[in-house]
């Protein structure tokens, strides 16, 4: 099957942002809808992606040979845990270098907002931060905990994770 120039550079997106969500690439895209999203996939897409058993969207092998675009995950094959390198949006960046680590207590989505715009002088909005978060939990370098509200902190030593800026 060959790909459009459009197919090819959607298609490297989700490359790069994989695993992703509907909403993830409704946003790069500039579509109306994950219906949208869906469709285009589903049209465009469909020997070149699947669905995990989160229902998170990732590419086949093939897709990313096809592309040739570093996956936004990798994780060392002699490890069943979270990934050794990401590349993630600038943002997403900034959160992973102010987030609190394994080992200390989760915060909050608004406290991990006051530490990006403090540290970076940025003024992300508290919606950006809580998806960006999100974004790296799918990624397996951040989890949750639940508590008054959900907290967010690393799975993964600053050390052991290399986090590149995707553009």
């Amino acid at each position: 099957m060959t790909l459009s120039e459009e197919a090819t550079s959607r298609l490297a997106d989700v490359v790069e942002l994989q695993p992703t969500k509907n909403s993830e690439l409704q946003d790069r895209w500039e579509m109306e809808s994950g219906s949208e999203v869906h469709q285009y996939l589903e049209n465009e897409l469909k020997e070149y992606y699947f669905r995990d058993d989160n229902s998170l969207i990732r590419a086949t092998s093939e897709a990313a040979e096809l592309v040739d675009v570093e996956p936004g995950v990798e994780t060392d094959p002699d490890s069943d845990g979270p990934p050794s390198r990401i590349r993630v949006p600038e943002l997403q960046a900034r959160i992973v270098e102010v987030l609190a680590g394994p080992d200390e207590e989760s915060e909050s989505v608004v406290s991990v907002l006051h530490k990006v715009r403090d540290a970076f002088d940025v003024d992300p909005t508290a919606e950006d931060v809580r998806s960006g978060l999100q974004s790296l939990r799918r990624k397996d370098v951040v989890e949750v905990e639940y508590r008054t509200v959900p907290t967010f902190r690393l799975t993964v030593l600053r050390e052991d994770l290399e986090v590149s800026v995707a553009d």
